[in-house]
């Protein structure tokens, strides 16, 4: 039912906005994300964090306005989480890569005119493309497992939030962001439960081009 809602607000602001001739812009966003593991091994514990990654991420952007300081923009993204384990006596290090398409699905609220601050917020949803264990040094019942194996079966669908700040400057119809992004994953690869729980939080700093193809009356 959450995930109805959800679709079907997004379709209203996009009827309304059609109904209105609201700005259209087309674009591709690109930067580094950083992702961490948090984890209890059993029942009881207390969490245990990971050093997480660091990665490239890009994505293909539609940003519609509904008026001047107000609209939505849906991306298709390339993402890059996981973590990275270290033995503090053997300094041996673990590390698994998780690579998934996410859409995120944002409201976008600018303030300003040429040089313009923004707040953008909203869910997320994605699909997990490929697992890999790209290291595997040490073996123990308290760390995180493997996922790149034929038998790991990691969970492919992943959702959650996303909210980010930034700034971005007009360019005649050309639009360019700078963008710090936080989400938090209510999802996790883990479904053979050979952990209690998981939490993956990733920050995303990130340029994005736009360029406008259609333009609201609002802004004649």
């Amino acid at each position: 039912m959450h995930h109805k809602s959800l679709f079907l607000l997004f379709l209203i602001l996009l009827g309304v906005s059609e109904a209105s001739e609201a700005q259209t812009s087309f674009g591709i966003r690109g930067g580094y994300s950083s992702s961490n593991i948090t984890y209890r091994y059993a029942p009881g514990r207390p969490p245990v964090r990971t050093s997480g990654i660091t990665a490239p991420t890009f994505a293909f952007v539609m940003e519609h306005f509904t008026n001047k300081n107000a609209g939505i923009q849906i991306e298709l993204q390339y993402l890059k989480l996981g973590y990275t384990q270290e033995d503090e006596v053997s300094l041996a290090v673990n590390q698994s890569e998780w690579e998934y398409l996410k859409v995120p699905f944002l409201s976008n609220f600018y303030a300003g005119r040429g040089g313009r601050f923004h707040i953008k917020l909203g869910p997320h949803f994605g699909y997990l493309l490929n697992a890999t264990d790209t290291q595997r040094n040490f073996e123990g019942p308290t760390l995180l497992p493997t996922y790149g194996g034929p038998q790991d079966d990691p969970r492919k669908f992943m959702y959650g939030l996303t909210g980010g700040a930034g700034l971005s400057k007009l360019f005649g119809k050309s639009t360019l962001e700078g963008d710090v992004r936080f989400s938090y994953e209510f999802g996790r690869p883990e479904r053979q439960d050979r952990i209690f729980d998981m939490n993956s939080t990733n920050i995303e700093i990130t340029l994005t081009y736009l360029f406008q193809v259609a333009k609201t009356k609002l802004q004649n």
